[in-house]
């Protein structure tokens, strides 16, 4: 890439909106396309998520590369807050996690998972074993309600929406505008590129880029599918959480991630489907049953939205970073941990961008593979 090519973006999504940032800043004139008809309708699953940088805790229910991607990604988050146009709320006061007596075994399980991990990256932090009066200790409003509970050092999170919207205000600072209600297949897109011989198109589009992902027989192949999640946003005045938290459960761990204003974002649920209709009855128990169980004030909370979106997810639960045509990038796949490990992607992608190197992707187990041979895209 040299200075000032063009580059199209397709979705303004949490990852369109960090590239189109870092290529903006570095002189590239970028215009973005999403069929959202606003801003308050756009990010999909990023403007529903609950924002946790856990690496540790996600260990569990994910693969090493995942892990390594978002222990690098967390110290990277505070350097990409840092001089946007609006403040963003971030945090990083580690990770409680607590169970009732009747789920010890799963405890156990956990934990044992938890320090298995450590000991393939001893770059993580240690998960610290609490008794009651630690849990006491280190977060008081659950004071004598758990006898039993983990502490993972140093994981953070941020506020989703917050960052979502100073991203915006901070391109429009840039000159960088979205262009709204426009759905741009990658075809189309190639349309662009040939009226800007010299320009890059970046797909972010998530689930929107279903039909133009690469067939299964391709590198980076799909399908990709939709895993859908739900979470409940509470206001509640009489609880104060310093971390967020997560509630241990065979069935359906649950976390409760606190916000600015005592404003709480409980999830998720994770389901295989696609479907976008209202949360169900039976999620919406299982959430605030889990939320009351872990302090008495969530009884008297707002409910201020019960939200559910689908996570774009390809067949390993992986992401990828697909170059499907000469300066056509695909990036997709980042699952239940796009906050987590979105600023490892988009470092990868840039390195690339600006070296025609993927150091940084394999060093991180990122897939990054050219299918131009496998999967040609019809040209226009």
């Amino acid at each position: 890439m040299r200075s000032r090519e063009p580059v199209l973006i397709l979705g303004a999504g949490l990852m369109g909106r960090l590239l189109a940032l870092t290529l903006a800043r570095a002189g590239h004139p970028v215009h973005i396309v999403d069929p959202a008809p606003d801003a308050t309708q756009a990010g999909g699953a990023a403007r529903v998520a609950a924002a946790m940088l856990a690496p540790l805790a996600e260990s569990a229910v994910t693969e090493p590369n995942v892990v390594a991607m978002g222990r690098y990604a967390l110290p990277r988050w505070q350097a990409l807050c840092e001089g946007l146009a609006q403040p963003v709320y971030f945090q990083q006061n580690g990770t409680l996690i607590l169970w009732h007596r009747q789920d010890a075994q799963e405890a156990v399980r956990f934990e044992a998972l938890l320090r298995h991990t450590t000991a393939r990256l001893p770059d993580l932090p240690a998960p610290r074993a609490l008794d009651a009066q630690g849990v006491a200790e280190l977060e008081p409003a659950v004071a004598g309600r758990f006898q039993r509970g983990l502490y993972l050092p140093d994981e953070g999170q941020l506020d989703n929406r917050q960052l979502l919207d100073a991203l915006l205000a901070t391109l429009a600072t840039l000159g960088v505008a979205v262009q709204w209600g426009t759905a741009m297949t990658l075809e189309q897109a190639l349309g662009w590129q040939n009226d800007h011989p010299d320009g890059w198109v970046l797909d972010c589009r998530g689930l929107g880029a279903r039909e133009d992902w690469p067939t299964p027989n391709a590198a980076g192949g799909g399908p990709l599918r939709g895993v859908r999640g739900e979470v409940a946003r509470l206001h509640a005045p009489d609880v104060t959480l310093q971390r967020p938290t997560r509630l241990l459960h065979p069935r359906y761990p649950i976390y409760i991630a606190p916000k600015p204003g005592h404003l709480f974002v409980i999830g998720a649920t994770q389901i295989e489907s696609d479907d976008l209709s209202p949360a169900s009855v039976r999620s919406t128990l299982e959430l605030l049953s889990a939320a009351y169980a872990v302090h008495p004030g969530f009884a008297e909370a707002r409910v201020l939205e019960l939200c559910a979106q689908c996570r774009p997810t390809l067949p390993d639960n992986l992401p990828a970073v697909v170059e499907r045509a000469p300066r056509v990038l695909q990036i997709n796949g980042l699952y239940r941990h796009g906050f987590m490990i979105s600023p490892a992607v988009h470092d990868a992608v840039i390195e690339y961008l600006q070296t025609g190197r993927t150091d940084l992707a394999q060093r991180l187990g990122l897939a990054f593979a050219r299918a131009e041979a496998d999967a040609p895209v019809r040209t226009p």
